[in-house]
C-alpha cells in the first residue's frame, strides 16, 4: 500500500519516520508492506532523508491509483478540508491529527468516506498518542457512555503544574513554556481553552452520536488562575486542572471547558506536566482512564500510523463511526448547580458570607486574603452575586469532584 503525507511539519515528519523505521514490523502485523510515496508541502527540504518524496502538486497524489491512504497533518480548515474531501471522493482513506477540521467538518467527511467505500479516521486528533477514539468506537461499544472528563491540553497542564510546584505566576511560566517549545508563540488556542474545547466536542459527539458544536461550548482558559489559588487548593488537599467535561443527560449534553479545583481522590489529580488523561464513565464498566503523552511528534505520529494500518487492513471498505450531522442540544450552563471557590480580600469576607450563606471559610497562616467555598449555587446566581461584590473577589474557580 502506498501512502501520501500532506504536510511535512512536526507531525508529518513523524508519520514518515514511524512508517519508515517500523516498516518491517508493520508489514508483519498486516501482511502487507506500507510505504510513503509522496510528501506534499509548499517548502523544499534540501538534504532531508526523504527529500526525493517531496512534491508540491496535490494532483500527483489524487491521480495516483497506487495511493490508497492519505495522512492529512497540515492543520487548519481551509486547504486541509478541500484536500481531505477530494481524497475521500476518490476512494482514498484519510487519517488525520487535525482536531480543528474534525470538530468542524467531521460528520460531513465521515459521510463522504462511507459513500466512497473508504474511511476517515482521526485517533490522533484527541490526546495525541493516547488511544481514546478507538476505545469509544470499538472497545466500549457495549457501554452507554455517561460522562467524559479530561485533561486534554499538555501546554496548559504543564503551566499549571509549574505554578503549583514552584509558586510561579502564569505569565512567567508561559514564557518558559514558549522557550522550551511546549507553547506556541501565539498561545491563545491553548491557554484560552480553544484546543481543549475542540477535543471535548469531538469526544462528546462520539459519546452522543450527534454533533456537539464546539462554537457553542462554554470555554474558559487558565489566564486568570494565580499562584495564590494553588496555595488554597493545597490547603484543601486539591489541585487545579483545566478540564474538558461532558455529561450525557439524555435529551441534552452538558459540556464545558474550565479550570476546576479537584480533590486528591480524583484519578486526574496526579496527571502532571505535559501528560494528558481522559476519564470515561460507562453505565456498566464504571470509570476507565486513558493516560499518556497528549502531544509531540512521535506520540501523535504513532496514532496517525495506527489509523493507517486500520485503513490498509480494511482497504475498499468503510470503517463506520457513529456520528450524525444532527446537532446535539447543549445544556444551558447558567442553570447548572455547583460549588465555587472564591479568594477574597480580608475586608470583604463578611460581604461574601452574606452573599453566599452556608459556605466554608479557608484560611492559610500568614496571608492577608482568605478562601471561601460556597454551598451549591446555580452558575447564573453565582455570576450575578459576584458582580455585586466587585473587587473583594480576587479570583474564582469551580469546585470539582
Amino acid at each position: 500500500m502506498k501512502v501520501a503525507v500532506m504536510g511535512y511539519g512536526t507531525v508529518g515528519s513523524g508519520v514518515v519516520e514511524v512508517i519508515a523505521d517500523n516498516q518491517e514490523l508493520i508489514a508483519k502485523r498486516i501482511g502487507e508492506a506500507v510505504e510513503v510515496k509522496y510528501i506534499l508541502d509548499i517548502r523544499e527540504f534540501p538534504g532531508d532523508r526523504f527529500e526525493d518524496k517531496i512534491v508540491h502538486d496535490v494532483n500527483l497524489i489524487m491521480d495516483d491509483p497506487e495511493v490508497g491512504v492519505v495522512c492529512e497533518v497540515m492543520g487548519g480548515v481551509g486547504v486541509a478540508y478541500q484536500f481531505t474531501k477530494m481524497a475521500l471522493e476518490r476512494g482514498k482513506s484519510v487519517c488525520t491529527s487535525n482536531k480543528e477540521l474534525v470538530a468542524k467538518h467531521g460528520p460531513e467527511l465521515l459521510q463522504v468516506a462511507a459513500a466512497n467505500h473508504c474511511s476517515y479516521l482521526f485517533e490522533a486528533s484527541v490526546g495525541g498518542g493516547i488511544p481514546i477514539i478507538r476505545p469509544l468506537n470499538n472497545a466500549l461499544t457495549a457501554e452507554k457512555i455517561e460522562m467524559i472528563t479530561g485533561i486534554l491540553n499538555g501546554t496548559t497542564n504543564y503551566i499549571l503544574t509549574k505554578m503549583e510546584r514552584e509558586g510561579a505566576d502564569f505569565a512567567d511560566v508561559l514564557k518558559e513554556a514558549q522557550e522550551k517549545g511546549y507553547a506556541e508563540r501565539n498561545p491563545e488556542a491553548d491557554v484560552e481553552g480553544h484546543d481543549a474545547c475542540r477535543k471535548i466536542s469531538i469526544l462528546s459527539s462520539l459519546m452522543t452520536g450527534k454533533t456537539v458544536n464546539s462554537e457553542k461550548v462554554y470555554t474558559e482558559g487558565i489566564t486568570k488562575v494565580t499562584a495564590s489559588d494553588f496555595v488554597y487548593a493545597k490547603a484543601m488537599g486539591r489541585s487545579i486542572k483545566l478540564l474538558g467535561m461532558s455529561c450525557d443527560q439524555g435529551d441534552e449534553v452538558q459540556v464545558m471547558v474550565a479550570p476546576s479545583m479537584i480533590s486528591n481522590q480524583n484519578p486526574l489529580y496526579m496527571v502532571s506536566d505535559v501528560f494528558n488523561a481522559i476519564l470515561v464513565r460507562g453505565n456498566m464498566l464504571g470509570d476507565s482512564m486513558y493516560y499518556g503523552r497528549g502531544a509531540g511528534k512521535l506520540p501523535t505520529a504513532s496514532a496517525v500510523v495506527a489509523d493507517v494500518i486500520d485503513c490498509v487492513k480494511n482497504a475498499g471498505k468503510n470503517i463506520p463511526c457513529l456520528w450524525s450531522p444532527e446537532e446535539a442540544k447543549i445544556a444551558d450552563i447558567a442553570e447548572v448547580e455547583r460549588k465555587f471557590f472564591l479568594r477574597v480580600s480580608a475586608s470583604g469576607m463578611d460581604a461574601v458570607k452574606a452573599a453566599f450563606p452556608g459556605g466554608q471559610v479557608i484560611t492559610v497562616e500568614g496571608r492577608e486574603d482568605a478562601g471561601y467555598v460556597t454551598a451549591s449555587v446555580k452558575e447564573k446566581e453565582f455570576a450575578a452575586k459576584c458582580e455585586t461584590l466587585g473587587d473583594v473577589v480576587l479570583s474564582k474557580i469551580r469546585m470539582g469532584e
